[in-house]
């Protein structure tokens, strides 16, 4: 079976490679006004990342013609308490001016959702309104995380690192502000809802805790909750409805 992961980290190497340079000097670039997103989850009373994607290598299109400005807003009107918004083009069709439309938009928290393989896509994410950057275990060593973690505290930005397994529990840095448990493993794109409840007793106290993907139920949430989890990083189930805020509303009320 093909790893669809590795797959999308050759071409994101590639890529961030055939760009370096085009962004001004680092030292050019003012840090973000500090939006915590770690904070607004712990202190939302259901805490839903609710996110912006128009396919993935899993579903296909999902809602290709989704407008930025109109989903965002939709979903920061129906009480999202921050917007993930995916910046991959090949694989998700998303871009960083997407994540320019999310930011003058919405005054909510902002996760650019990405395959960070470079100190460059973190200042990439700084220039373009990002509050949070998601680092993927799968995808890196613990030593990149740190690096990775200490280079996005520079620009003010906060950290999700991203877990998919027990075996990865290693890769914890204490110094990231939130960790995720996605229920959707990236090698295959197999989705286990199961997953977060099963590592939530795992995960560190330290840290605010985000379950991902799969989520298709506010039962679900409740349930995470009394685990531990106070973020809910939910997509799919609301992109694939013709409007997106509505369907996170009708979410919410249920």
């Amino acid at each position: 079976m093909e790893n669809i992961l590795l797959r999308i980290l050759d071409n994101k190497r590639r890529e961030v490679e055939a760009t370096a340079g085009v962004l001004p000097h680092e030292s050019c670039i003012s840090p973000q006004k500090v939006i915590s997103m770690s904070r607004a989850l712990a202190d939302d009373s259901v805490g839903i990342i609710a996110e912006f994607k128009r396919c993935s290598p899993s579903r296909g299109m999902i809602h290709p013609r989704a407008l930025v400005d109109e989903v965002v807003g939709s979903y920061a009107s129906a009480g999202a308490a921050a917007c993930s918004v995916l910046t991959d083009t090949p694989f998700f069709g998303g871009s960083l001016v997407d994540l320019d439309v999310a930011r003058e938009t919405v005054s909510i928290p902002l996760l650019r959702k990405d395959f960070i393989v470079s100190k460059y896509q973190i200042a990439e994410a700084c220039l373009h309104g990002a509050n949070a950057i998601l680092l993927i275990a799968a995808a890196l060593s613990r030593e990149a995380i740190e690096k990775f973690t200490r280079e996005a505290h520079r620009y003010h930005l906060e950290v999700l690192l991203e877990l998919h397994s027990m075996a990865e529990l290693d890769k914890f840095c204490p110094d990231v502000d939130m960790v995720g448990v996605n229920n959707r493993d990236l090698t295959t794109f197999h989705t286990d809802p199961a997953l977060s409840l099963k590592m939530a007793s795992e995960l560190p106290d330290t840290v605010v805790k985000v379950a991902e993907s799969g989520l298709t139920s506010m039962d679900e949430v409740r349930r995470l909750r009394d685990v531990g989890y106070r973020g809910f990083l939910i997509g799919e189930a609301f992109m694939k409805h013709p409007n997106p805020g509505d369907a996170l509303r009708n979410f919410l009320e249920r």
